[in-house]
């Protein structure tokens, strides 16, 4: 397993560094999250899913994004709390970053390098668009907001 996803890393809250070397043979779900959106529940969606598959090898990581109508407006701090009290998150979220433009993180960069979206457009659309990554760093899919995180329970399923 040598594929480039598992060179790359993530801003944690608090200064410290997610090594996606941790990654490598499981699933992983990525999604860029916010608080005060209308998708905002899917929140909840991704935690069902964090629960059902955690102990077969997925991984679920949010990164809270303030690009979309100014709906993540908070502190890392402030969003994690929000998340676990309102929607019980327990996975890990990074701090919060861009996914689209000149300080777009290096994960979205590489993700919608390898995946583009309708029409080949690589641009993030909104909030809680999703990536599948299987147990090779490869993705395998790239999901819009409007699809809901229990849609890719059989996805999810063939991978593990």
């Amino acid at each position: 397993m040598s594929s480039a996803f598992y060179n790359l890393k993530a801003d944690l809250p608090g200064g410290k560094i997610y090594d996606f070397q941790e990654l490598k043979g499981k699933v992983v779900l990525i999604a860029n999250t916010a608080s005060q959106c209308g998708f905002t529940p899917q929140y909840k969606g991704l935690q069902a899913l964090h629960e059902k598959y955690k102990d077969q090898g997925l991984v679920v990581l949010g990164f809270p994004c303030n690009q979309f109508g100014g709906q993540e407006p908070g502190t890392d701090a402030d969003i994690s709390q929000f998340c676990e009290l309102n929607h019980g998150v327990t996975f890990t979220l990074m701090k919060k970053s861009d996914v689209n433009g000149d300080n777009t993180n290096e994960v979205f960069k590489w993700l919608k390098n390898e995946k583009s979206g309708l029409l080949g457009m690589t641009r993030i659309k909104w909030n809680f668009e999703k990536f599948l990554v299987d147990k090779e760093g490869k993705v395998v899919g790239r999901w819009a907001s409007t699809t809901s995180p229990s849609a890719l329970d059989d996805e999810i399923k063939k991978l593990l």
